[in-house]
C-alpha cells in the first residue's frame, strides 16, 4: 500500500473527521441528532464503505451481503450471554466469525461471476437467514431473536457487573454533554464516538486500499478480468480478498448494531437489507470513497423521517386548506410517508440515477464547483475593468 496520502485524500480525510465528530451539532438543524439515529448513519456507513471494496472497485454485485451484518450481530449477543456486557470480546468474535463465513461463501460464490455470482450470494444469505429463522433455533433463538437473558452464564459479568452494553464501565447509552443549537436539542452520546471510531478507522483503511496496488489490482479487474488473467496473473487470491474484507467490514457494522441494543434477530439477514446496501452505495457514488457514507446516511435519515409522518401530522400540516382540498392531498400524500416511505426513496433514488448517474457525490461535486467558479470573472470581464496603459 502507498506510504502516504496524496494531499487531495489528506483534505477528504480530515474533513471526513470533523463531520463525523461534529456531527450531533451538523445534524441538529434537520432533526437528526438524537443518538439512535446518529449511530446507524455511523453504523451503516461503514457496512456502505466494506460493499464499495467488493462492489465499487471490483464489479462484482453481491445480493447476500446482510448474511455477514446478522452473523455479526449473532456473534456479538452470544459473547454478552457468555461473558459480559463488554463490547470489545463481542466485536472481536463478530469480526472473526464474519471474516470465517466471507471466506467460505467468497471461495463458492467467485467460481463464477457477473449475475450468476451475484445470484449465489443471494442464495447463500437465504439459505442462512432461513436456518437462523427456524432450524438453527437453539441457536438464533428463530423468529423471537437473540437476546440477553438473566439466567445467562455471563462468566465475567461479577456480582456488580453493569446490566447494559459498555466499554470497560463506560455505558453506551451515556449522554455527556447535552445543549440546544438552532432550535434543537444536539446530544453528545458516547455510543455514538464509538461507532465513529469505527467508522474514521473504516474509511481510512478504505482510503489506503483504494490508493494501494492491490486497489489498483482490483480495478483492472474490473475493467476487463480475461486480461488481467492473460498476463498470468491469477485473478481470484485478489477477488476472493476484497470479498473477505468486505464481509469484516459487514460483520462489525452487524456486531456494532448488537452493542447498540444486544438484540439479534433473522430478519438481518433478509435479502431486503442487502438490497439496501446496494442502494446506499448507488446512491451515494459506487467507487468512490465518500459516496457510500453519503448513501447510507441519506437512507437512514429519509427512513427516520418519513417513516414518523402519517395522516395526523398530514392533515396537521395542511390544516389551512379547505377541507376537501385537504383531505385530497393528504390522501395523495398518505401512500409516500409512513409505511410507504419506501415509495419515496424509490422516487428520490430514480431522480438521482437519472440526474446524477455518479450518485449524489456527484450532485456534490457539481454544486461546489458551480459555487468555486461563480465568483470568478470571465476574461473578458476582468480585461473591461482594468485601465487601458493610455488612461
Amino acid at each position: 500500500m502507498s506510504a502516504v496520502f496524496k494531499n487531495n485524500d489528506k483534505t477528504l480525510f480530515t474533513v471526513f473527521v470533523l463531520a463525523v465528530l461534529l456531527g450531533p451539532i451538523l445534524m441538529a438543524p434537520f432533526g437528526a441528532s438524537y443518538p439512535d439515529l446518529l449511530q446507524r448513519f455511523a453504523i451503516f456507513g461503514i457496512f456502505a464503505i466494506g460493499f464499495n471494496i467488493l462492489f465499487g472497485l471490483t464489479g462484482y454485485l453481491s445480493f447476500g451481503h446482510a448474511a455477514f451484518l446478522g452473523v455479526g450481530s449473532y456473534s456479538a449477543v452470544w459473547m454478552f450471554k457468555l461473558l459480559s456486557f463488554n463490547v470489545i470480546p463481542a466485536l472481536i468474535l463478530a469480526v472473526i466469525v464474519s471474516a470465517l463465513f466471507a471466506l467460505l461463501i467468497g471461495y463458492i460464490s467467485l467460481r463464477r461471476s457477473g449475475i450468476y455470482f451475484s445470484i449465489l450470494t443471494l442464495a447463500f444469505a437465504e439459505m442462512m437467514y432461513r436456518l437462523a429463522y427456524s432450524v438453527l433455533t437453539p441457536i438464533t433463538n428463530g423468529e423471537t431473536g437473540l437476546q440477553v437473558y438473566s439466567d445467562d452464564p455471563q462468566y465475567l459479568m461479577g456480582e456488580n457487573g453493569i446490566t447494559t452494553t459498555h466499554l470497560f464501565g463506560i455505558k453506551m447509552n451515556d449522554v455527556f454533554l447535552r445543549f440546544e443549537f438552532l432550535g434543537r436539542e444536539a446530544q453528545f452520546n458516547f455510543g455514538y464516538y464509538f461507532a465513529a471510531i469505527f467508522l474514521i478507522l473504516a474509511f481510512y483503511i478504505s482510503i489506503r486500499i483504494f490508493r494501494s496496488p492491490f486497489g489498483m489490482m482490483l480495478r483492472a479487474i474490473k475493467s476487463n478480468q480475461n486480461r488481467v488473467n492473460y498476463t498470468g496473473l491469477n485473478s481470484r487470491p485478489y477477488t476472493l480478498a476484497a470479498f473477505v474484507i468486505s464481509g469484516v467490514y459487514a460483520g462489525l457494522a452487524g456486531g456494532l448494531l448488537a452493542c447498540m441494543d444486544p438484540l439479534a434477530g433473522a430478519e438481518r439477514m433478509q435479502w431486503t437489507a442487502s438490497g439496501e446496501v446496494v442502494l446506499m452505495t448507488i446512491l451515494g457514488g459506487a467507487g468512490t470513497l465518500l459516496g457510500p457514507v453519503l448513501g447510507a446516511s441519506f437512507i437512514k435519515y429519509f427512513e427516520a423521517i418519513f417513516s414518523k409522518i402519517n395522516d395526523n401530522v398530514l392533515h396537521t400540516w395542511f390544516s389551512f386548506l379547505p377541507d376537501g382540498l385537504e383531505n385530497g392531498i393528504v390522501w395523495v400524500l398518505h401512500f409516500f410517508v409512513g409505511k410507504g416511505w419506501h415509495l419515496t426513496l424509490g422516487t428520490l433514488f430514480m431522480l438521482v440515477v437519472i440526474f446524477l448517474p455518479g450518485g449524489l457525490l456527484d450532485g456534490v461535486t457539481r454544486l461546489f464547483n458551480w459555487v468555486k467558479n461563480l465568483g470568478k470573472k470571465k476574461p473578458e470581464e476582468e480585461q473591461s475593468t482594468k485601465a487601458s496603459p493610455a488612461e
